[in-house]
This record gives C-alpha cells, structure tokens and sequence, in this order.
C-alpha cells in the first residue's frame, strides 16, 4: 500500500511538473517572460496535483472504481469539464490578483483553454482508471488462481480419502479368509496390515512422496496378498535405481496393483504374476504395471477404483505434462502405463 502511495504521488509530481514546464517553454517562444509570468506558471503544478488529489479522494469514497466501466467514462468525462473549469478560473484570479492590471478573457481563449484542460484532465484520469483497472485484474487472477488452487487441494484430499478405506475393504477381506484356514499366517497378515496402515497415514499428508517410499508400501501390500493367493500370485520388480528419488502421487502404484490383482490375476484358478518396472525417460520418467490378464471393459464400474483415481489425481497434479495408458499388452496380460514429463 505504501509503495502504491509513492508511485502516486512521484506521478503527481512528476506529470504536472512536465506540464508546467512544456507550457512555460512555448510561452517564453512566443512572448517575453520575467520572473511574475515564472512564479504563474509554477503554480500550476500545486494547484493540478490539489485538484486532482480531491478528485482521487471523491473516487475513493464513492467507490467509483468499483462500479460498471460504462459508468464510469461520463463520470470520468464530466469531472475532467468540472475540473478544467475551476482550474481555468483559480489561474485566471491568481494571474489577476498578481499582475497591476487585470486580464481580460475572451470566450474563445477561454473555451479552447478550458478543452485543453480537458483533454490533460482526461488523459490524468485515463491514467489512474487504467493503473487500477489494471492491479485489480491482476489481484483478480490471483484471488482466482487460488481459488482454482484450494478446489484441486479439496478434491485431491477427497480422492486421497477415498483410497484408504478401499484398501483397508480388500485387505481385511484378505485376512478373513485366513482367519480359518491359517490363524498363524493370518497373525502376521496383520502385523503387515499395521505397517502399511502406518505408512499410508504418514502418506496421506502429502500430494507427493517419492518412488521408493511409495514401492516400500507396495511390497509390503505384495507381501500381505502372497499370503491369500499363495503360489498364484507371484511379483517382480524392475527399478531403475535413477528414478527412487522422483515424486509420484501417494498409493498411486498400489492401487493400480491392487486393481490388477483384484480385476486379473484373481479371476485365473492358476493365478498369474504381477511386475513393476520404472525407467527414465527423454523428458521424464515412466512407470509400467504388468499383470495377468485381460481387458475387458463392459461399463464405467467395470473399469476400477484405481485406474479412475489414477487418472484424476494426475490430471489435477501434473496436467497435461501427464498420462495414463491402459492395455491389453498380448492375449495374457495388462498394462497400465504412467508417463510423467519434467
């Protein structure tokens, strides 16, 4: 606020200096001039910077600049008449009340003066309306930037809310049915459950976290799901060692995997394999999910949790600078493809 106090007043200053100034030198061409003429035209610079200045003041308490443009312009125009005018007569008592003799002013001088102050009052207000008009579309685009900000913040927390109870769903899921068949397996399907709990609490408070925190969870939710599926359900990873340390969002790649079990390799009596394998690419990195299976989307429902979110939540972090590619990759197997640019 102060910054925008000294820029006024240094164009203040400035401005009705300069017209002044522009003034006395065509004046000094076309008459001769001793100091009393100096001292006249010298006062044009206090007497335009008080008019004007309670003109600003009328603008600010009327709240003008906030009303519609298109009333604005006959408000600016018919002030820029009124403040011509009563510049033209305040000069003309200051000329008459310092010279012997008084001036006598003729219509047509006076009119053409009095449409040149116009014209400079005009353009004083051009000015003032134009720097406002302007700060305020810029306050305008960050007040909407925010906005746009705290809406993508407010859906990415519901999404990020929504994992967690799918997942806690499927996992206890999993260990109810080793409740019965193995008590001692289920036991340890649990304290595996309270890790990866632990670590998606931790998660859930950040839009990014890093590869390898992210692939720590992951093994840990592989590790819970070999114990339901046994030798149906085998995984590999194949990480490059450069992308570890990258930013993806939180459980991104886990549900993703959780899909691929839940849609793929559960619906074969024989199970299947899961692989994950992440590389660099020219512009970014890329990430790939392979399991068994087959794509075969009947409806919106059919296609899963985690793809749907996937998509959403790369939208809202990255744009367009990401993308999601689902496929059949042969008559055997899926795969969901992350590229992430930089």
């Amino acid at each position: 606020m102060q910054k925008k106090q000294n820029i006024y007043w240094y164009c203040q200053f400035i401005g009705w200096s300069l017209y002044a100034a522009i003034n006395l030198f065509f004046f000094k061409l076309s008459y001769s001039t001793n100091y009393k003429d100096i001292l006249l035209f010298l006062i044009w610079l206090p007497l335009g910077i008080t008019i004007t200045h309670a003109y600003r003041y009328f603008l600010v308490k009327y709240k003008v600049l906030k009303i519609n443009i298109f009333f604005q312009i006959p408000i600016m125009i018919i002030s820029s008449i009124i403040m011509s005018i009563l510049f033209f007569i305040i000069n003309i008592g200051i000329v008459n009340l310092f010279s012997s003799t008084s001036e006598e002013i003729n219509l047509i001088a006076a009119t053409s003066k009095i449409l040149s102050l116009v014209l400079i009052f005009i353009i004083w207000s051009v000015i003032y309306f134009g720097f406002h008009f302007f700060d305020n579309y810029k306050k305008t685009e960050i007040q909407n930037l925010k906005l746009e900000a705290n809406t993508k913040e407010v859906e990415l927390n519901k999404l990020k809310s929504q994992l967690n109870p799918h997942f806690m769903f499927n996992s206890m899921n999993s260990i109810r049915a080793l409740v019965d068949e193995d008590p001692k397996k289920a036991k340890v399907a649990i304290t595996q459950l309270s890790n990866i709990l632990r670590n998606t609490l931790m998660m859930h408070k950040n839009k990014y976290i890093t590869l390898e925190e992210e692939l720590v969870l992951v093994k840990d939710y592989l590790e819970l799901e070999h114990i339901r599926f046994e030798e149906r359900l085998n995984f590999n990873f194949s990480i490059d060692p450069s992308t570890l340390s990258l930013n993806i969002p939180p459980m991104m790649i886990q549900t993703l995997v959780e899909n691929g079990i839940k849609h793929g390799i559960s619906k074969y009596p024989e199970g299947g394999s899961i692989t994950i394998h992440s590389s660099k690419t020219e512009n970014g990195f890329e990430i790939k999910i392979t399991n068994t299976g087959q794509l075969i989307v009947q409806s919106k429902s059919d296609s899963g949790f985690g793809i749907e979110n996937t998509k959403n939540r790369l939208e809202l972090l990255f744009g367009k600078k990401a993308s999601f590619f689902l496929e059949n990759l042969d008559e055997k197997h899926v795969i969901s493809k992350i590229q992430i640019n930089q």
